[in-house]
């Protein structure tokens, strides 16, 4: 593990490479898992937005669940997570003639119709983050079945967890403390770092 200000993050996020390949894993992050998407606080606001923007796009089935249970469970003690359809896909997910799952919020965003990008989990994923104390750690979370592809991506490329994640970082922690994580990074990469 190492240390960024107050963040402690697990050694794979600087030794791993990945790349998402969408074409190979057809977004099972979106649509795998045994719960939805953690989600802050913060965002509900703008979830429920997007939610009032995209509502007429998404799968009949996922506004359907939103009606029924929320789009949002869980409470503050314990966390808020996005409600999912059947247990699998996020209500936001929709689908491509090929099969790949997408988030509308992040098609919304970039088609210029929402002014925010996705969750920041999703943002960040595959690195999950969980509060301890007053620090955050964040992990690299690795399924195979949801990041084989990345990783085989990110060999085939030559691309670090690290530098891929990079805007989502940025938007979570800023410019400044991305340059320290990098130069972190590429020590642990080169092996020139105290233990």
């Amino acid at each position: 593990m190492f240390r960024v200000r107050n963040t402690i993050l697990s050694e794979e996020i600087a030794t791993t490479r990945f790349a998402c390949d969408i074409r190979r894993c057809k977004g099972a992050c979106c649509v795998v898992g045994e719960s939805g998407a953690p989600v802050s606080r913060d965002e509900i606001p703008a979830l429920k937005k997007a939610f009032e923007v995209l509502e007429e796009e998404l799968r009949p089935d996922a506004v359907e669940t939103v009606r029924r249970q929320g789009l949002i469970q869980g409470e503050a003690e314990e966390g808020f997570e996005l409600s999912c359809v059947d247990g699998r896909e996020c209500v936001f997910v929709t689908y491509t003639e090929n099969g790949e799952a997408l988030c509308s919020i992040q098609k919304a965003y970039m088609e210029g119709r929402l002014n925010w990008e996705k969750p920041m989990s999703c943002h960040l994923y595959p690195i999950r983050l969980k509060s301890i104390g007053n620090l955050e750690y964040a992990k690299f979370e690795y399924y195979p079945e949801l990041c084989g592809a990345g990783c085989a991506n990110g060999e085939e490329k030559g691309i670090w967890l690290s530098e891929f994640l990079q805007p989502a970082l940025e938007r979570r922690y800023g410019r400044e403390w991305v340059e320290e994580f990098k130069a972190e990074c590429k020590a642990r990469r080169e092996g020139v770092y105290e233990t």
